[in-house]
């Protein structure tokens, strides 16, 4: 139990927590638009059901990615930067190149994507056919959730704890907290912005070069003190509207 008192496992856990739920915005949006195309009094068991879907995902893939980590068996060494291999360190660095990659395009579909795209105006859209698409949406939006956890957090039960809450709160304050990030969208910029920052680090652990934690957590915290200023002092302003491929 003395891990209960380190002080960097509850900041992990804050900063984890905090982050997932910034970034399940997207899955939240997503699975209202999906159910959206059900009758008015399935929508919201469609949500609340996909959201409890998306955390069953995530606990699953943690406990699966945690297991291949715990591989330290050398695959093979790099011919150049003479570097051994292991099972982690080829899921740390494709995790790393995933977050990345994946933030980059975030990024430019908010700034310069399409915008406004109507959604698929078919009907008849039957509850268990939106349920399995619900499911499969939920694996794709797990896989950054989980690299992401596994980046920040060294402790399988603080990854799993950060999910749980994050889709807790998500799930009782989906509608609000949809809203109020979509009102700053400056937020959302930053979270993706963390995202390779943790991408890189992923990145530097797969090959040997060990990057504290801490320096993620403080550029977190001190970046996001300083936006919530922001929006203090310029709360009349009116915020950029990121662009959207569906609304």
């Amino acid at each position: 139990m003395e891990f209960l008192l380190d002080p960097q496992v509850w900041v992990s856990l804050v900063t984890l927590t905090a982050l997932e739920i910034v970034l399940g915005i997207d899955n939240v949006i997503f699975i209202s638009i999906l159910a959206g195309k059900l009758p008015a009094n399935q929508q919201d068991k469609a949500r609340k059901l996909g959201l409890m879907l998306a955390l069953v995902t995530r606990i699953l893939l943690l406990c699966s990615i945690s297991w291949v980590m715990s591989l330290t068996k050398v695959l093979f060494v790099l011919p150049v930067m003479h570097v051994d291999v292991t099972g982690k360190s080829l899921i740390l660095l494709i995790g790393g190149l995933f977050l990345i990659g994946k933030s980059v395009v975030e990024i430019h579909e908010k700034l310069e994507g399409p915008d406004g795209h109507a959604t698929d105006g078919r009907k008849g859209a039957s509850f268990k056919g939106t349920i399995i698409q619900i499911l499969l949406l939920d694996i794709v939006f797990s896989l950054d959730s989980v690299i992401t956890a596994v980046g920040m957090a060294n402790q399988l039960w603080v990854m799993i704890v950060a999910v749980v809450i994050a889709l807790g709160v998500m799930l009782a304050f989906a509608g609000a907290i949809s809203d109020f990030v979509n009102r700053h969208p400056t937020l959302k910029m930053l979270a993706l912005s963390f995202l390779i920052l943790i991408g890189v680090m992923l990145v530097g652990e797969s090959l040997g070069q060990h990057i504290p934690k801490g320096y993620i957590y403080f550029s977190m915290a001190f970046a996001f003190g300083v936006e919530m200023l922001n929006l203090r002092l310029r709360s009349k302003s009116k915020p950029v509207e990121l662009h959207q491929p569906y609304r």
